[in-house]
């Protein structure tokens, strides 16, 4: 076993070139250089890419004088805080029931994390068929109210992301040592002391991850809320990711006011989930 150890690792630093090219390659030409041209787009005027006509930071202040940008904005932050405080406690609190010795915790866990494999568009056709169907009976639509458009995607985006949280928070909890927990038992904890200052300071970095997942996945939602409400009733649901959609797609002449939002976008999620992994990760306990 040691001889052929050698003889790959020997093989592997003659020939990493080979292996690190390629994917070196497609990084590159897949991600590096659309970025690049993306951020010079954002100060250009154009239709198509071979047209660009340099305007300096003229896209970026048209960008923030556009108010359905700021309400965007606001409308996603609402969401991202809402969505943020459910998914991850619901998904904690069923992670935390799945744990327990009771029968059936493999179908129960199949089946909560069976939505997250349903594509974005598909869910939100579905559910706005079930939610018209509801309101149709109370003389409304989804569509119509900006308030239940809200709480339209609220619902759909914890019944699709909450099983998937809860099998990280499992890890997490399978990953807590049992010496820990009964040290605590036999100190006189109970059941509420146990869970407050054993396991959540010990579920940190699980809570790090599902937080940051939450947040980012908030901001960047644009299938959900492009097939369950597409922004109505004027605009009043839209996200930013739609928003910047229907600026770049769906106005004349805008193509570089949307891609300079894409670009503020951007630095926004990047600073947003910055921040949220400085405070998590702060609060972990080293083991």
């Amino acid at each position: 076993m040691e001889v052929i150890k050698k003889i790959m690792e020997k093989t592997i630093k003659r020939y990493w070139p080979v292996f690190l090219i390629p994917t070196m390659a497609a990084f590159v030409i897949g991600f590096i250089v659309p970025f690049a041209e993306g951020i010079y787009l954002s100060f250009c005027k154009f239709t198509t890419i071979r047209d660009a006509e340099f305007v300096g930071l003229q896209n970026y202040i048209d960008a923030f004088k556009d108010a359905t940008f700021p309400d965007a904005f606001k409308f996603t932050t609402l969401f991202a805080i809402v969505t943020l405080v459910l998914i991850n406690v619901l998904a904690f609190l069923v992670a935390l029931a799945l744990t327990q010795k009771i029968k059936g915790t493999n179908i129960f866990r199949t089946v909560f994390f069976m939505p997250n494999l349903i594509g974005g568009i598909v869910l939100g056709y579905v559910w706005q068929l079930i939610f018209d169907a509801i309101f149709s009976k109370f003389d409304t639509a989804l569509k119509l109210n900006e308030v239940l458009g809200f709480w339209g995607l609220v619902i759909l985006v914890c019944w699709q992301q909450i099983g998937y949280m809860m099998i990280v928070y499992i890890a997490g909890l399978q990953a807590i040592p049992e010496d820990i927990q009964e040290a605590a038992m036999i100190d006189g904890a109970n059941r509420t002391q146990r869970l407050f200052r054993v396991t959540i300071p010990n579920m940190m970095p699980s809570i790090t991850i599902c937080t940051f997942l939450t947040i980012t996945n908030s901001f960047k939602l644009f299938d959900q809320n492009l097939a369950l409400t597409g922004g109505e009733p004027l605009h009043k649901t839209e996200m930013l990711a739609l928003n910047i959609y229907e600026t770049f797609y769906g106005r004349v002449g805008y193509e570089g006011v949307g891609q300079a939002k894409a670009v503020i976008f951007f630095i926004l999620v990047v600073v947003i989930g910055l921040i949220q992994l400085k405070l998590t990760r702060s609060k972990e306990v080293q083991q």
